[in-house]
């Protein structure tokens, strides 16, 4: 098979057998991925905060201990 019978074959996969989502589908599908990195977003720096005063306190008693 040549690459030229490859490519043909692979548009007309693309253009005849696949079934594409509606717009409206696509919209939704959308909002909710949005919805849902954002939320993810907020959690990883919420957790990144709590490590980073967590530790900066530790140090802190740390140093203070053996001072």
């Amino acid at each position: 098979m040549s690459l030229v019978e490859f490519l043909k074959g692979s548009y007309n996969e693309f253009r005849y057998k696949v079934e594409w989502p509606k717009w409206s589908d696509l919209q939704s599908s959308t909002i909710v991925v949005t919805i849902a990195t954002v939320i993810l977003a907020l959690f990883t720096f919420g957790v990144d905060e709590l490590f980073s005063k967590a530790i900066s306190n530790i140090i802190g008693i740390l140093i203070n201990a053996f001072n």
